[in-house]
């Protein structure tokens, strides 16, 4: 009788050890950024949030997926822009699930094939653009990027937040033929702001000409004035500046002696 009250114990002990092993590896932990898809006999039971959740083993299982923002870096890429210019490109992609039951359902590895899709999808912005286009308007070329990913990752359950493009590689010939051609932009801005400021000086050259024409004596005021500005410099070369006017009066002077001195001889 004491053995039998015995062996019923253990075995009573045996099943409540049993009962809380098995109760302890059915709770689940399902943390507030996590969400978690629940099966039932291989078929879709519903979605666990967070908190602890009962999975019932043999029964059930259940896969954990992560609701926040992921970034995937796409590699090094090489494509052929509209105009037959060879680039490296590589960009980083940012997302996140919006559906965990599609995103484990509808595609087997979705980090896997995001990062694929935006690999194939860049390769083919850059083949629709001009290598022009490619280095000025780079943010509309990854607003493209981002609108093609992620209408194609919609049946995933997947959202695209952001493609942002980080490098863009040229040939060496390319990255010399682009620099000649900024310093001949360069070249070609500097004379055209030297023509303007030329055109300008002469522009208000007239227009101060006209003013000192228009008033007498102004010219002879204009002389004197450079006159001491030139016995300011202590340079050894001095260059005075007569009015054609004063050189006639000189000139008429001459004659006038010259005409005297023939009479009294």
């Amino acid at each position: 009788m004491e053995e039998s009250l015995a062996f019923i114990f253990m075995l009573a002990l045996f099943g409540a050890g049993f009962v809380l092993f098995v109760a302890i590896i059915s709770i689940k932990q399902v943390n507030e950024y996590d969400r978690g898809v629940k099966f039932m006999f291989g078929k879709y039971h519903g979605i666990m949030e967070p908190g602890w959740r009962i999975i019932i083993p043999v029964i059930q299982s259940w896969r954990r997926v992560d609701m926040r923002v992921r970034a995937v870096d796409v590699p090094h890429q090489e494509a052929i822009t509209g105009d037959n210019v060879s680039v490296g490109v590589n960009a980083v992609l940012y997302y996140r699930v919006a559906d965990a039951k599609l995103a484990v359902i509808r595609v087997e590895d979705f980090y896997y094939a995001i990062s694929q899709l935006a690999q194939t999808t860049m390769r083919n912005a850059v083949g629709e653009v001009d290598l022009d286009e490619l280095l000025i308007e780079r943010e509309r070329v990854s607003e493209r990027i981002k609108e093609i990913v992620d209408k194609a990752s919609d049946p995933w359950g997947i959202k695209v937040e952001a493609v942002e493009l980080k490098d863009i590689i040229l040939p060496e010939e390319m990255k010399r033929v682009i620099a000649k051609q900024a310093e001949a932009e360069r070249e070609k801005r500097a004379v055209i702001i030297k023509a303007e400021g030329e055109v300008a000086a002469a522009d208000n050259m007239a227009k101060a000409a006209a003013i000192l024409s228009a008033v007498d004596g102004a010219l002879h005021l204009r002389t004197l004035q450079s006159v001491n500005d030139l016995g300011a410099d202590q340079s050894n070369t001095v260059i005075l500046a007569l009015p054609i006017e004063v050189l006639r009066a000189i000139e008429g002077l001459s004659g006038v002696a010259a005409r005297f001195r023939g009479g009294t001889g």
